[in-house]
């Protein structure tokens, strides 16, 4: 079995451009003890993705050149010599920007239940955007009911999560975003009542 995969080739100067990406493939051997088969079914393309291609010290480590560019995926087990994860079932990582992903030890493995929900919503708001957005705002923020929040980068996969929990909670929340397209297809997108050039109000 062969496995596509997109790597960095060169550290990008702005956008990223077709030149600074690579496609290899590699051939998938049998599994090991404990090892398991992903294929994967979704990619998230995050803004984040963006800052890892720079060699700069951050939250993270950079991507290297050469490597299979980083990325939080779902997809479905298709092989598996590891006990806790069983074919036909649907995972979460950070597999990267490839077919196939291979963890040889089923860590970092997150099994997904779509019964409870599309499997997509596990790489947003049942992920690690919708995580950060709750416990950020819920156990960090700890707002009150009728507490203004003021969410900056309130366009964002996470500010938007964080404005919708703060409209439930029963906050009053001011968004802010870089233009007034952007503004637009947010405040339709989360039920935002009022939408203003450079901030939004929920």
């Amino acid at each position: 079995m062969q496995n596509k995969q997109i790597r960095l080739a060169t550290r990008p100067n702005g956008l990223p451009q077709p030149s600074d990406w690579q496609m290899t493939t590699e051939e998938i051997g049998p599994l090991s003890i404990g090892a398991v088969l992903v294929k994967t079914q979704y990619i998230s393309l995050d803004p984040a993705m963006r800052g890892w291609m720079n060699a700069a010290k951050s939250y993270i480590r950079p991507v290297e050149i050469g490597e299979v560019m980083r990325a939080g995926t779902a997809g479905i087990v298709v092989d598996s010599q590891n006990e806790k994860f069983k074919v036909g079932e649907f995972v979460t990582g950070s597999f990267g920007v490839q077919e196939y992903y291979v963890s040889t030890d089923g860590k970092g493995l997150m099994k997904a239940d779509t019964q409870l929900a599309p499997l997509p919503k596990w790489l947003n708001v049942l992920g690690m955007t919708g995580m950060t957005a709750y416990f950020g705002l819920l156990d960090v923020g700890a707002p009150k009911e009728g507490d203004v929040v003021v969410v900056s980068g309130g366009a964002g996969a996470v500010g938007a999560l964080v404005g919708q929990i703060a409209k439930i909670k029963g906050c009053r929340v001011i968004g802010i975003a870089g233009g007034a397209y952007v503004i637009f297809l947010n405040a339709k997108a989360a039920g935002y009542k009022f939408a203003y050039f450079k901030f939004f109000v929920l």
